[in-house]
């Protein structure tokens, strides 16, 4: 009989479980102009973050320290949780700002341990060094210089398939603008 592991299931389901909540958010959203071009403007700062990250990680094969790795050591999760708060915004429901908090407390905690154990395992002095450097979610802006800096690169952003949040982003604020047409 295989073994439950929770953390693999929630690690598994944590972009199903987004994507029902974008459509949730679709179904009960209310949006007036105000709310949506609130959200539209924090929505575009996660994405950014997303997108700076994206262009920074070298997944599995060198320890993500440089550009937004250096001030938080998870910039993906933080920019999903900024688009997080822009969708529960944007949709002015009370349903979707709790599935946003219920999801966001479920999911994230249990998946950034499972990766935490995941870093520890490939670069172990290393990681354990950049773990006293930088927060674990939320930001301090003070950054700091370890070896090895690297710039952005827009492969890297295309190898990491960061376009289909960029598409996703896009597919969900124009079925938002026409909900709040009609």
């Amino acid at each position: 009989m295989p073994e439950f592991n929770l953390e693999k299931i929630v690690y598994r389901w944590r972009v199903r479980a987004a994507s029902i909540g974008l459509i949730l958010a679709i179904i009960f959203a209310r949006p007036d102009l105000t709310s949506f071009l609130t959200g539209l403007g924090v929505c575009f700062l996660g994405l950014l973050i997303r997108t700076w990250s994206a262009g920074h990680l070298r997944k599995e094969k060198k320890l993500a320290i440089s550009g937004p790795y250096q001030y938080t050591r998870n910039p993906l999760y933080l920019g999903n949780f900024i688009i997080g708060i822009s969708v529960a915004f944007a949709s002015r429901s009370w349903w979707v700002l709790g599935y946003f908090a219920t999801y966001f407390l479920l999911f994230y905690p249990l998946a950034i341990k499972r990766e935490m154990k995941r870093m520890k395992e490939l670069f172990p002095g290393e990681y354990d060094e950049y773990k006293k450097k930088a927060p674990l979610f939320f930001p301090t802006w003070k950054s700091f210089s370890l070896p090895g800096k690297n710039k952005f690169s827009w492969k890297l952003f295309q190898k990491n398939k960061e376009w289909r949040a960029l598409i996703g982003a896009f597919l969900f604020w124009v079925i938002l603008a026409l909900k709040m047409t009609l």
